[in-house]
């Protein structure tokens, strides 16, 4: 039998070093490192919701310190973890603004009290959530 053990890996910049990218609004690189925000559902990066939410998470970012905390698993090229912006929450943050929705599966439910009534009738939910 085999048993997973959960892996928590920080990741940390900071303003003065800035190596951080956003790839969209769920993805973002951080010291080179693909992360996707787990629990979090936005909007495709094609779409116009997408490029708000990614244009808000360029803002809401900007000379900010970032830290991830990954659980070691890994979802296309990227880790998936909670990652924090000078200490707070960056999918609660993203949710709360109204460009994502909770992604129950992932999450756990973790975010859903945050979701507007707007974002729910705007975004559609990804079925894998």
């Amino acid at each position: 039998m085999k048993y997973l053990i959960p892996v928590a890996v920080v990741l940390l910049t900071s303003p003065a070093v800035a190596q951080m990218q956003i790839r969209d609004a769920d993805t973002i690189v951080v010291s080179g490192t693909p992360v996707r925000l787990n629990g979090v559902d936005a909007p495709g990066p094609g779409t116009r919701a997408g490029r708000d939410a990614r244009r808000w998470m360029v803002n809401y970012l900007n000379g900010r310190s970032i830290e991830c905390e990954l659980n070691g698993e890994r979802t296309h090229d990227r880790w998936v973890g909670i990652c924090y912006a000078d200490g707070e929450d960056i999918g609660a943050a993203l949710i709360a603004a109204g460009h994502a929705l909770d992604c129950r599966r992932y999450s756990g439910g973790r975010y859903a009290h945050l979701e507007t009534p707007a974002a729910r009738s705007r975004i559609r939910r990804a079925s894998y959530c």
